[in-house]
């Protein structure tokens, strides 16, 4: 497993990136957030043309705090995140090397399955789908696994995880992610309900096959679609 990035990667990025578009686009289309035209809820239509409050939602302008009861507190110099399983290219990368990746400004809105909404966000962070180019998932690889410093787990299909608004984000509205957020870095997936975006992220293991992650374990959909109400399974 490589420390470091090779010294093409931004090139590399940018060239498996349109391969992966082109790998997974038809998957995509075929997304719940995507295909469907009776979804639920109220008020205008999103980007994704879904109303932007989902059906059994209240908006909010708080945002609450939610974790298993512990907020690891990782210090940058001894963070990590590792990419592997598979993957062509494992990597395990430093902060430093986090953020010398692409990074991506994103407007967009946080749908928790306690049935909250908090709408507008603006984000910074890394995509998912650009990390995913990185290593280069193989012909093998269907799912993804994230894997938080909290022990929290949580699964997500590649044509979910593979979206262009799914990020690893360590800024908020200007300002670093709060720890009571799962700073410094989690992922964000304005398409489900939030339970699928793992906070204190520290490995996202690419897989050949779906494997349920803590909440999913426990009762909650695998799918987690907020437009049918789609909170357990």
């Amino acid at each position: 497993m490589s420390d470091e990035p090779n010294p093409d990667t931004l090139d590399r990025i940018v060239e498996a990136r349109m391969k992966l578009k082109g790998r997974f686009e038809e998957k995509i289309q075929k997304t719940p957030s995507v295909a469907d035209d009776r979804p639920l809820g109220s008020g205008p239509a999103n980007r994704h043309g879904m109303p932007q409050v989902p059906v059994g939602q209240t908006v909010t302008q708080k945002w609450p705090v939610l974790d298993l009861g512990y907020q690891p507190n990782i210090p940058l110099d001894k963070w990590r995140l590792t990419l592997d399983g598979e993957v062509e290219n494992p990597v395990r990368l430093t902060w430093e090397q986090f953020m010398a990746l692409p990074q991506t400004d994103d407007v967009s809105d946080f749908h928790c399955v306690t049935t909250w909404s908090k709408l507008d966000i603006p984000w910074r962070g890394v995509r998912l789908l650009d990390l995913a180019a990185l290593v280069q998932p193989k012909e093998t690889a269907t799912h993804v696994l994230c894997y938080g410093y909290d022990t929290y787990t949580t699964n997500l299909p590649l044509e979910e995880a593979l979206k262009p608004d799914v990020l690893l984000v360590h800024t908020v509205d200007g300002q670093p992610l709060p720890l009571e957020h799962g700073g410094p870095l989690r992922m964000i997936t304005p398409q489900l309900y939030a339970w699928k975006g793992s906070k204190w992220i520290k490995r996202i293991e690419f897989l050949p096959a779906n494997k349920q992650g803590f909440w999913e374990e426990r009762g909650y959909s695998d799918t987690a679609y907020p437009w049918r109400n789609d909170r357990y399974s």
